[in-house]
């Protein structure tokens, strides 16, 4: 192929799939990018619990609804953090080689060989927000704002690590910022997708959501946040997904072809989510503002069993 000598920028040699590796630990940075994503994304959403004016609409509000507490989001942090382990890779062999349960179910639990599906992972999330807004006794779509506004910080970290590990590359092209990565048998020259997507649902995602929570206080309508992550991510990934290589077709086939067009499974788990998050949008925008209802925090250093 011609595109397999057209200049690309080669993949840098000195990154690493390990951050460190100490006798028979080894530490990845894929690992470390979900666990830094996610507590970036507890602190974020407590700092914005601190902050006043973007809790009060100043118009005529329905009822009165919970700002959840520090002690709260901790635990919302700690069912998303299962959620997004057991749903991410439940997600991934049922979404993507549901043929492991029948030829190597054991091969399910090796988290650590890699196989992690984010839409899995988002459903787990949706889960552990559920049983949080039943144990906390607070409105679904606040436990689920709460859990969204943050999230772009876990999804862009996690989207840069992919790129580290040289996987979910893009297709071959002959752009000038095109990728050769050493990994790939071909060693054409790529989309670095991987950065797509950390620019779109990272940092573009983060800012739309800073923007909407802000400027338009959209945490006064329970479920604006977690509308338009769910949307805005759906829209992203399906975009993205025209410039991402296919998977394997042997191993896992696209959902269908039209010409030189693939309707992969990227595109096809995405589209629900762009159709729900608007639905989800539509419905909250249209519902009268909530007024803040502030729980007393706990004192430092008291313990309740």
């Amino acid at each position: 192929m011609i595109l397999s000598i057209i200049t690309a920028i080669d993949f840098p040699s000195w990154l690493r799939e390990d951050v460190f590796t100490i006798g028979w630990f080894s530490l990845k940075w894929y690992g470390l990018g979900y666990v830094v994503g996610l507590f970036g994304a507890y602190l974020y959403a407590v700092k914005l619990t601190k902050r006043r004016d973007i809790w009060i609409s100043g118009k005529a509000t329905r009822v009165p609804e919970i700002v959840p507490t520090e002690p709260i989001l901790s635990d919302l942090m700690f069912y998303a953090l299962i959620g997004i382990i057991l749903g991410g890779r439940l997600g991934y062999v049922i979404l993507y080689t549901p043929s492991m349960f029948v030829t190597t179910p054991l091969d399910v639990l090796k988290v650590w060989q890699g196989g992690m599906s984010f839409h899995g992972g988002f459903l787990g999330v949706v889960c552990a927000g559920l049983y949080a807004s039943w144990r906390h006794k607070i409105d679904k779509f606040r436990i689920g704002d709460m859990a969204a506004v943050g999230a772009p910080i876990g999804l862009g970290l996690v989207r840069l690590t992919n790129f580290i590990n040289q996987e979910l590359w893009g297709r071959a092209t002959d752009l000038p910022w095109a990728v050769r990565f050493p990994k790939d048998p071909d060693l054409l020259a790529r989309h670095p997708s991987q950065l797509y997507e950390a620019f779109l649902e990272g940092l573009v995602l983060f800012l739309i959501l800073r923007f909407l929570t802000v400027r338009f206080k959209a945490l006064t309508k329970p479920g604006i946040i977690f509308g338009s992550l769910v949307f805005f991510y759906g829209l992203f990934r399906f975009g993205v997904e025209n410039v991402r290589q296919p998977d394997d077709p042997d191993q896992i086939p696209p959902i269908a072809e039209f010409g030189d067009f693939i309707l992969t499974r990227g595109m096809t788990y995405s589209l629900p989510m762009i159709i729900v998050g608007a639905v989800i949008i539509y419905w909250a925008y249209r519902r009268a503002p909530v007024s803040p209802k502030r729980l007393p925090e706990p004192e430092k250093g008291s313990s309740k069993s």
